[in-house]
């Protein structure tokens, strides 16, 4: 398959569904854990079973050789331990964030990652200076942002733990972005390793998580929640990964950012759909806002092989 200049219908097609699958993974996350399945357990056992997925594929694919070739320990080890740490702090704030705010606000301040990622770039990575179009979308997002903690302080619904929560946990996947873009070291081994260490990395501390909170037991998880981790972790966190890369190789990287403003609007659908949960004016006011901010911040802009490969830092954690 020759490599595409622009968004054609094909790649739209599974931009837009991964979008959806995305904006569904907040809900999927509250769902599980109404259905018995304690938060931390399911982060620890997401990041696992997709790990382990993700070593089935690549055996797969390129055999005994590949996997032996993923599982080594290679140059980026250390850094790829940092974005272990940082891709598991995320999450240790977003699965108990869900449980204490409605999914629709939840997704809301996690897809504030994408500001994180362009200031953290602004000030750690050379090259990656802010443009005024990207102020502005800063700008709006903050401006979303307050609406949507105006509607949780007249509306109720969410909780100000929660909402912190969300936002704390997409500072840390903004912080797991750039530290790929500044590393010369996770840069120069595949998208597949860098998703790797994040997956495998991330389980201890989640699974240590899961222990001192008493989060460890899923006696009373239900097989609708069994059906939600699953869909997490078969679903979001290894097919939709994979299929992101196979866009990045094909289509400009730019161009498949700017898509990623869809992706609160699913998941407020989903909150509505799924969870009855209410859209005020307000939150849909702070939706529009943040999703135009994405928009700025994320708008094509000339990328080059190197600027394509970092990436998929800002999709291979999450989410």
């Amino acid at each position: 398959m020759r490599r595409h200049d622009r968004i054609d219908l094909t790649g739209g097609t599974v931009l837009v569904a991964l979008c959806a699958a995305w904006g569904l993974t907040q809900v999927a996350i509250k769902i599980a854990g109404m259905e018995g399945l304690p938060a931390m357990l399911q982060a620890a056992l997401r990041s696992l079973g997709a790990a382990v997925l993700l070593c089935a594929w690549t055996f797969a694919r390129d055999g005994v050789r590949g996997l032996r070739k993923l599982l080594a320990r290679d140059d980026a080890f250390w850094p790829g331990m940092l974005i272990a740490a940082l891709f598991a702090a995320e999450f240790l704030c977003i699965f108990p964030a869900m449980q204490l705010t409605t999914a629709s606000r939840g997704i809301l301040f996690v897809y504030t990652a994408p500001f994180w990622v362009a200031i953290g770039a602004h000030l750690l990575v050379p090259g990656e200076r802010l443009t005024s179009r990207q102020m502005a979308g800063l700008l709006c997002a903050f401006v979303g942002v307050a609406c949507a903690l105006a509607d949780g302080l007249w509306h109720g619904g969410g909780s100000i733990a929660g909402d912190a929560l969300a936002g704390l946990g997409a500072a840390f996947w903004g912080l797991t972005t750039v530290a790929v873009k500044a590393s010369r070291r996770l840069q120069a081994i595949s998208p597949a390793k860098q998703l790797l260490y994040q997956l495998a990395g991330s389980v201890p501390y989640l699974l240590l998580a899961a222990a001192v909170t008493g989060q460890w037991r899923a006696s009373e998880a239900t097989p609708v929640a069994w059906a939600w981790l699953g869909y997490q972790t078969v679903v979001v966190a290894f097919i939709s990964y994979l299929s992101w890369f196979w866009l990045i190789a094909y289509y400009p990287a730019g161009r498949l950012s700017a898509f990623s403003f869809l992706t609160p609007v699913f998941g407020m659908i989903a909150g509505a759909v799924l969870l009855h949960e209410p859209v005020t004016a307000e939150l849909a006011v702070a939706l529009v806002l943040v999703a135009t901010g994405i928009r700025l911040v994320n708008g094509p802009k000339p990328a080059s092989a190197q600027a394509a490969k970092a990436a998929l830092g800002i999709r291979s954690s999450r989410r």
